[in-house]
């Protein structure tokens, strides 16, 4: 059960004029659900984005750098597939990666060279090209019939809650929309980006300055949550920008107002979708914020939170609700800082302060520490004392039905 995660209600997510949606259901995998997912952008839409960066990553992946390069981040459509992650698939992978852009692109009369496909779903197995091309023709036609809500569901591996958010602001007196979706609840331990995640905007932005704001904003977000410590091979995000609202920004108005306006909204919505995807992890009970401040400079706070995060002995201490804290300073002493002064940590629990000087606080009671970790959302705070940088990270507990998940995931 996701963590204080409840499905977007289907009126507030807004449409994006200048992307149309189309959805199907393909038995990729499994019968009568939405497994299939065509965007359709307006011409004059570009679009950046971060990808994985394991070595052995999808063939959509490859496919969706060459077409991004080749382009020069013109995009037409998008094209997603549930059930099958097409990943590990060699030569064939590849061309079946081709081939579904050959297919949309002749569908809608655009180059393949204009469509980005996208999978998730088992490594290691071929895509069944037969249902996933009648699935892209199913999608084509109901194009305009589905909404975003039916696209965050389309994209849905082991997540139990469609993830969604959208927003309007006012540019020049004008209005724009923000509107993604994303996907992830296991092998989740994004390297430039999330399992997958797409935004939407009505603005016009050029490439130059849409891939600086998909670096930044995956940086703030995506970058920014482990479920697992697991990196996938196929994690993507993406922006799209259709410029139906008549607003233009270049990259020498990066430091202007507009952008700062349309830059924040793309954030908040980016990091809306990735502590979605923390409340939802797998077999998640609990929403766990690692703040650290005090560092020498951002990689070693980073470090510090990810060792915390990604501590199986930390997330099952949490699962349980026990106050055995001395695992967090565990953690924290093997990040990586050769000369960490432990005298100079203090370690905070919400409101409870744990540790400092290298021990236990005097005043600290573990029924306290037991009393916050009862909580379904808590907030893990490392005091480092050696300089001024700090960084947040979002994260769950382990639980026994994360392995009964992975364990079954194929079944």
């Amino acid at each position: 059960m996701a963590v204080n995660l409840q499905a977007p209600r289907r009126e507030a997510l807004l449409p994006v004029p200048g992307v149309d949606v189309g959805t199907a259901r393909a038995a990729i995998r499994q019968p009568d659900r939405r497994d299939v997912l065509v965007l359709r952008f307006a011409p004059g839409t570009t679009a950046a984005g971060v990808f994985t960066r394991n070595r052995f990553c999808a063939a959509p992946v490859l496919v969706c750098r060459e077409h991004l390069m080749r382009s020069g981040g013109a995009v037409r459509a998008i094209v997603v597939n549930t059930g099958c992650a097409n990943a590990g698939t060699g030569a064939q992978g590849l061309a079946d990666a081709r081939l579904s852009c050959e297919r949309l692109g002749e569908r809608l009369g655009v180059d393949a060279a204009a469509v980005l496909p996208f999978s998730t779903g088992v490594i290691l197995e071929h895509l069944p090209m037969p249902r996933l091309l009648a699935g892209i023709d199913a999608a084509v036609d109901a194009l305009g019939e589905s909404d975003w809500l039916d696209a965050a569901e389309a994209i849905m591996t082991t997540d139990t809650v469609a993830k969604a958010a959208s927003c309007r602001v006012e540019i020049d007196g004008r209005p724009v929309t923000v509107t993604g979706i994303a996907k992830g609840a296991g092998m989740i331990r994004p390297d430039m980006a999330t399992m997958l995640g797409f935004i939407a905007t009505d603005a016009g932005v050029c490439a130059e300055l849409l891939a600086r704001w998909a670096r930044e904003a995956a940086d703030a977000s995506f970058n920014r949550i482990t479920v697992d410590g697991d990196t996938s091979t196929n994690d993507a995000f993406v922006i799209a920008a259709s410029g139906a609202s008549r607003l233009r920004l270049e990259a020498a108005d990066a430091g202007g107002e507009r952008a700062r306006v349309l830059r924040e909204a793309i954030v908040s919505i980016a990091r809306q979708l990735a502590q979605a995807i923390v409340r939802d992890g797998e077999g998640a009970t609990k929403f766990i914020t690692v703040r650290v401040q005090g560092a020498r400079d951002d990689a070693e706070a980073a470090a510090v939170a990810f060792t915390v995060a990604h501590s199986p002995l930390v997330k099952t201490a949490f699962f349980a609700s026990d106050p055995n804290l001395g695992r967090i300073l565990a953690a924290v002493g093997r990040a990586g800082i050769a000369d960490l002064d432990v005298d100079g940590v203090d370690l905070y629990l919400d409101d409870v302060h744990v540790a400092t000087r290298g021990g236990r606080h005097p005043q600290y009671r573990e029924e306290d520490g037991q009393r916050v970790m009862r909580n379904a959302e808590i907030e893990v705070r490392i005091v480092l004392g050696r300089g001024d940088a700090s960084t947040v990270v979002w994260t769950c507990d382990l639980s026994h039905e994360y392995v009964s998940i992975n364990a079954d995931y194929r079944s």
